[in-house]
């Protein structure tokens, strides 16, 4: 084995097992290989920087107490994993971080048994262990699950929701808050790390059910006043009173980055047999060590491939601006306008580009924190009174309020609008971040008009079209990254609904297009004229209403249709083929061939690969339309 003159202790280090004997001296050397290690990973690949700096000590310490993976240690959310990967095994392929047939940017059940619940999305941990926690209970085997939750996780509803769960059964669960923007509480100090590991000491535990048990024989009265000036008075002293009253024992606030302060509360917490689920509240500072992420603004969250000196990242310059400051500028032209439009978010402002908006209109953005179903009720209430609200989400993150979608607007008609970010295939993010379904389980409540943009004055002109519909609700659907650079106007213009549009007239084949694909069936089309096969390209523009003339005309005139979407099964092509059978036009020879997302989830890659596995890139159009009509693609065209 090589080893490192910046690493001798990590190079040494396959599996946590190797680090359980280590000295706290050796595991402050070790900790700082590993923050090393990360940061130069991570500047060959980019990926979330920030967080996972942020608990290199608490994962060093975590893997060092405890016995994982018999352990079960449980990452909300996952981009806080890196450290974790690195010292379980993974090191070697650190380098391959969210790249093609890498490793996952986050927790992935299938990548390794150190990894025992997948998790991309936020507040899941909590829910997860305890069912972890109950299963070890059910099967009489004894085991602790740690569960770490930070980075805004604490703001959704599901880990309250869990947490009122946990706190009413007497499993064991170990819960560790990773509280790394000091919203909860200051930077702590001496004090409040001997009070820590005192309360989590066996000897304070212990004392404290006798002196419950006591209490208990006094008169009912006294007994409740004795408990509760116990949890108040530990509760203002360490900001715990929230947490004990959903049943949790507090521990903390405690410095996450100082060893000596977590290594004795965790082994008190492993030595100490006691049931009850456990909070350890633990303050660290998202990009700690690296000086370019502690001085920026967002911790360098999310980075692409960067300067390990400078800190620059190296971020390719833009051939046209992204779809969604595309959108930013279209919203915000539609509230210079109007106002009556406001924007909503779920911690994601810069990721949607509300925070343009909020520039511009700081009164009229609102940021709900990691709460989609309460920021789609939010919207409804708004919407309820007059406004014009538009529910800026990811495709993926909007799942996690379908409920809320269902039943407080599209049952009650209410105009909300959905900006869906994301849609379609997104890269390195990989499948948990992929837009699939959101055509699917929106396109099927009544009432709902659903669109998606084609390019990004498209993308205008579907948000000044949602903001006129005053109605019912609305979704449009736009894809990550950039546009293909069309002209863009100052504002968008309203469209009128359910109507597509004809970008090329042909004889043979059409083509029907619902969003970004058009650009790859304009290509496909190219190749089909080369061959002698006249073509057609049609933008559907909505899936609901549909253009069923348009769709008429297609079939009547073409001998092949294909439908092209960005989406799974269920979604724009269902609704095209329900009306062709409904029409009649399916009875005299028509060929029809639906191009969508297969029924697989897609790893990580570059957008055109991830499109090519799936099938919708020109090449693939082609070729669909060929087999339809008995041609092979590697022969010479049948037609003149």
């Amino acid at each position: 084995m090589t080893i490192s003159n910046e690493t001798p202790l990590l190079d040494g280090i396959t599996l946590p097992v190797d680090i359980r004997n280590m000295t706290p001296q050796e595991l402050r050397q070790l900790a700082d290989e590993v923050r090393h290690d990360m940061i130069n990973a991570v500047a060959e690949t980019g990926g979330h920087l920030g967080a996972g700096l942020g608990v290199v000590e608490l994962t060093v310490a975590i893997h060092h107490v405890f016995n994982t993976p018999d352990d079960r240690l449980i990452w909300d959310v996952g981009h806080q994993c890196y450290p974790h990967k690195i010292l379980t095994g993974r090191r070697d392929r650190i380098r391959t971080l969210r790249q093609k047939d890498g490793l996952s940017g986050f927790t992935k059940r299938a990548e390794s048994e150190y990894d025992p619940f997948g998790a991309a999305h936020s507040s899941t941990s909590i829910s997860s262990g305890l069912g972890m926690a109950v299963a070890s209970e059910l099967k009489g085997e004894e085991r602790d699950v740690i569960c770490v939750i930070g980075d805004g996780a604490m703001s959704a509803g599901m880990a309250y929701e869990a947490m009122n769960n946990a706190g009413a059964r007497d499993t064991r669960l170990i819960v560790i808050l990773n509280d790394n923007d000091m919203s909860i509480a200051p930077p702590v100090g001496a004090m409040s790390a001997y009070l820590a590991r005192a309360l989590s000491s066996g000897t304070y535990r212990s004392a404290r059910s006798m002196a419950k048990g006591l209490a208990a024989r006094f008169p009912r009265s006294l007994e409740v006043a004795a408990k509760r000036f116990e949890e108040y008075a530990r509760g203002i002293a360490t900001g715990g009173t929230l947490f004990e009253e959903l049943g949790f024992y507090y521990i903390g606030p405690i410095d996450g980055h100082n060893l000596d302060h977590l290594l004795p509360i965790l082994k008190n917490l492993r030595d100490t047999r006691e049931n009850g689920p456990v909070l350890v509240h633990c303050v660290t500072h998202k990009g700690k060590g690296y000086e370019p992420a502690e001085k920026s603004a967002d911790r360098y969250h999310g980075v692409s491939q960067f300067d390990v000196i400078t800190g620059a990242q190296n971020k390719a310059k833009p051939k046209a601006p992204s779809y969604t400051s595309v959108y930013a500028k279209a919203l915000i032209a539609e509230a210079e306008a109007d106002n009556k439009i406001c924007a909503i978010t779920a911690a994601m402002p810069s990721g949607t580009g509300i925070d343009k908006f909020a520039e511009r209109f700081p009164d009229r953005a609102f940021d709900v924190g990691i709460a989609e179903q309460h920021g789609v009720t939010f919207a409804a209430g708004l919407a309820c009174e007059g406004f014009k609200p538009f529910a800026t989400i990811y495709s993926t993150f909007l799942q996690r309020a379908y409920d809320q979608v269902v039943h407080d607007v599209a049952i009650q008609r209410l105009p909300v609008r959905f900006a869906i970010d994301r849609a379609g295939l997104v890269g390195a993010d990989g499948p948990t971040h992929a837009g699939a379904f959101d055509v699917a389980y929106l396109s099927t409540l009544p009432g709902f008009v659903v669109m998606a943009a084609a390019d990004e004055a498209d993308l205008m002109h579907m948000v000044a079209t949602a903001a006129a519909i005053d109605d019912r609700p609305s979704a449009f659907r736009y894809p990550r990254g950039e546009g293909i650079g069309v002209d863009l106007p100052e504002r968008g213009t309203v469209l009128e609904l359910g109507k597509g549009r004809i970008m090329r007239e042909g004889t043979a084949v059409a083509l029907l297009s619902f969003g970004a694909r058009l650009a790859e069936c304009n290509k496909a089309a190219d190749v089909l004229a080369a061959r002698g096969l006249s073509t057609t390209v049609a933008d559907a523009r909505f899936c609901v209403p549909l253009d069923e003339d348009l769709v008429r005309r297609l079939a009547r005139e073409h001998e092949v249709l294909i439908t092209i979407e960005e989406g799974s099964a269920g979604g724009f092509a269902a609704h095209v083929f329900n009306f062709l059978a409904h029409d009649g036009l399916l009875d005299s020879g028509l060929k029809v061939r639906p191009m969508m997302l297969p029924p697989t989830f897609i790893d990580q890659a570059k957008p055109v690969e991830m499109y090519d596995e799936a099938g919708l890139n020109a090449s693939d159009i082609v070729a669909t339309v060929l087999t339809a009509l008995g041609q092979d693609a590697n022969e010479a065209p049948v037609r003149a």
